[in-house]
């Protein structure tokens, strides 16, 4: 079951940071932003817009299937570390500042996972599920 947990949060999160990221790269082939259908046009030109969409559908799945085994405080908190890795892809690939607020705000979500994580652990009965959402956060 720790297996499924560490591919289940890692595949969840390669599948938000691919929506995200895709998202990124056809809004800016999709410039200026106008509500007409040549934009829209322009929009689903790029190939980038169905990299999301395949993420957002990956994503979904991916997050329904962890839900039928996992604890909800852990699982949910983890969900969220696409933050992070959006952040650090977009100061890798656009060169995008990061602020002292987002690494705060980066550090604040990783705490949040161990937090949450530890208190199941507490918890007993889903310890191998919060011990595998603990991994996940380390390396």
């Amino acid at each position: 079951m720790k297996r499924f947990y560490l591919i289940g949060f890692a595949l969840l999160l390669a599948f938000d940071t691919l929506n995200l990221f895709c998202f990124k790269l056809a809004g800016n082939g999709a410039l200026p932003v106008e509500m007409s259908a040549a934009w829209l046009g322009r929009v689903f030109s790029h190939p980038w817009i169905y990299g999301a969409i395949i993420g957002y559908v990956g994503a979904f799945f991916t997050w329904m299937s962890l839900l039928k085994h996992a604890p909800i405080g852990p699982a949910f908190a983890a969900s969220h570390l696409e933050v992070i890795s959006v952040m650090l892809l977009s100061y890798w690939v656009f060169s995008e500042p990061v602020t002292v607020t987002q690494i705060i705000g980066a550090v604040a979500i990783l705490l949040g996972i161990v937090c949450l994580a530890m208190s199941e652990t507490d918890g007993g009965e889903h310890a191998s599920v919060a011990e595998s959402a603990a991994h996940v956060i380390s390396p």
